[in-house]
């Protein structure tokens, strides 16, 4: 039987940027599926549904678990930024044979908020109620924060895809501490399958530091991997065959 990635994408994304990676993994002979995560289905330059801003890490992780469910047997998860952190969830649901975490964001008792981070989100983090607001970057911080190894056409042209992201989401990532529910939360103790984290030695807004942390957490069962010469946006920066190479390789000998 063949193996079956799920691939989710992270923060203003959508399935469009798996396309790279997509087309490898099929090639490789994965049946690859790439789900859009909750009111990310619409049209960039369109206003946001309002309930989006107070929309939870749990219910992405809600309406992945139902599409996974509907699987005949559990997927490999391939998590990008947001979406590997999305992954951790899952897997400590028992849903994943194998995750792949690409430059993932990561769960509450990891201090993440560094200077980069900071001036990555500064113009969300300035409206007083971003935390219950849809909410999405400018172009500079795009950039900055994620895309600073793409050429300029292909950052224009990847920023102007972006749609509108969930301010609650973003504040159960960052601000962790305060958030009563804990959503962020993993328990490390119940991710039993094999975990690969990837991180960008040059990205900004989820610094190597912050991601060898994450590879730590699951230290019984993560192998890490640092690429120097990468950032955050290892889904399409030049070089992005060697990173999804190297999870290929991983795959084929931690994955039964």
């Amino acid at each position: 039987m063949t193996d079956t990635i799920v691939m989710i994408h992270g923060m203003w994304g959508s399935s469009w940027y798996w396309e790279r990676y997509k087309k490898f993994f099929e090639s490789k002979g994965y049946t690859c599926i790439t789900p859009v995560l909750r009111y990310h289905d619409m049209d960039p330059k369109a206003v946001p549904e309002e309930q989006l801003g107070s929309t939870s890490l749990l219910d992405y992780v809600e309406d992945l678990e139902k599409e996974i469910k509907k699987l005949p047997s559990k997927p490999i998860l391939m998590g990008h930024s947001m979406g590997g952190l999305l992954s951790q969830m899952l897997a400590e649901r028992g849903l994943a044979k194998a995750i792949v975490l690409l430059t993932p964001a990561s769960p509450s008792g990891i201090l993440a908020l560094r200077m980069s981070v900071i001036k990555s989100f500064w113009s969300v983090m300035a409206r007083w109620g971003f935390w219950k607001k849809p909410m999405r970057q400018t172009f500079d911080e795009a950039v900055y924060s994620m895309m600073h190894l793409l050429p300029p056409e292909e950052q224009k042209s990847s920023y102007e895809k972006f749609v509108y992201e969930s301010g609650r989401a973003a504040f159960e990532i960052g601000f962790w501490l305060f958030d009563g529910r804990g959503a962020s939360k993993v328990d490390e103790s119940m991710v039993k399958c094999p975990v690969l984290v990837i991180a960008g030695k040059e990205d900004r807004i989820t610094p190597a530091a912050v991601v060898r942390n994450v590879a730590e957490k699951y230290k019984s069962v993560s192998t890490y991997k640092e690429f120097e010469h990468h950032a955050h946006w290892v889904v399409a920066e030049p070089g992005w065959q060697d990173v999804a190479g190297y999870a290929e390789e991983w795959l084929k000998t931690h994955v039964q």
